[in-house]
């Protein structure tokens, strides 16, 4: 019988120091990049080429309970389909704070409760979380948060939440200015996608919300749309479109919007003549469309912004002063 494979030995900063001719204090203060303790230029480069040789890795753990903090700021992904408008500033956001030192991480758990997810998210012992959907959020999963470590806590929400600072994001409005645009336009019959895609329900909602508490004030109806970002569903969503007898749709956003013009040209069904059409997000792809689509573009604040907030909150306890995101309508010709 074969021997079974013996894994191989794990690299330690002992092995660095070793290599390198150092201790292991001054191999933590080159790998760690530490200010407070001087390292010539000529140790540094060693220590940096054993490290390389032996393909050494920082344990982020121990770096950790060095450093009194973790350098993880978590995000819940509790989204399937985002946008490309939010996947881009996610994106931008980890450059900026990895300018800062730390390293952004996506959790993409499911929980039944606010409480369940941040003790999830506390197991990991970030030094921040920052969540796109705050309005999910309770002041007791905050609580849980702050309990295990977590020095900040930052929520897009369209409320308060104890504990947490909260960066305005009112998704209500963004529906109702959606509407008036469409009222204003002459609709009177107007529909509101609301997308199968896991998580999206929970910005979905309050932007029909938003529809419909314009339409109360008017002589409008609205209908909710169930849509699947496939082309399968908007056909079929667009072949009964003359018995729905709608004549004006908010379309969550620009990807379900330009989705869905397709799929009514498709079925005979010009826009904005038989139905307009309205977006989110301000896409490039928006002006693109035959014809151009009205969205509702979203100020954000830059993720540039956020990082530096964040960081003051996270090294200095200082509550970060972010503007919040405000719609603007842009109108084409889709309207």
């Amino acid at each position: 019988m074969g021997q079974e494979p013996t894994a191989p030995a794990v690299v330690t900063s002992a092995d660095v120091a070793r290599l390198a001719g150092v201790s292991r204090a001054t191999v933590s203060f080159v790998l760690n990049n530490t200010q407070a303790h001087r390292v010539s230029d000529t140790t540094r480069a060693r220590v940096l080429e054993a490290a390389q040789q032996l393909g050494y890795v920082p344990h982020a753990a121990a770096r950790s309970l060095r450093a009194g903090r973790s350098n993880l700021v978590l995000m819940p992904a509790s989204v399937s389909a985002a946008g490309r408008l939010v996947a881009t500033w996610v994106d931008d956001l980890e450059s900026e704070l990895e300018r800062h030192g730390y390293v952004l991480v996506l959790h993409a758990g499911r929980f039944p409760d606010p409480v369940s997810a941040a003790r999830a998210w506390a197991e990991l012992r970030p030094a921040a979380v920052v969540a796109l959907d705050g309005d999910g959020l309770s002041g007791q999963a905050v609580d849980v948060l702050s309990r295990a470590g977590v020095r900040g806590v930052m929520a897009f929400a369209s409320r308060e939440v104890t504990g947490a600072h909260i960066i305005d994001l009112d998704q209500e409005r963004i529906g109702a200015m959606a509407a008036m645009h469409l009222l204003s336009r002459g609709c009177r019959s107007l529909g509101v996608v609301m997308p199968r895609e896991r998580g999206l329900a929970t910005f979905a909602r309050p932007r029909l919300a938003g529809a419909e508490g314009v339409a109360a004030r008017s002589t409008a109806t609205v209908s909710a749309l169930e849509l699947s970002f496939t082309h399968e569903s908007a056909a079929e969503l667009a072949g009964n479109w003359r018995e729905v007898g709608l004549d004006g749709v908010f379309a969550y956003n620009d990807e379900y919007a330009a989705l869905l013009m397709h799929a009514l040209r498709a079925a005979g069904v010009a826009v904005p003549g038989d139905v307009a059409v309205v977006g989110c997000d301000d896409l490039v792809l928006s002006a693109l469309q035959e014809p151009p689509l009205t969205s509702v573009r979203l100020d954000l604040p830059t993720p540039a912004e956020v990082a530096d907030a964040l960081h003051d909150l996270v090294e200095r306890g200082v509550p970060p002063q972010v503007r919040g995101v405000q719609p603007v309508l842009v109108h084409r010709r889709s309207s």
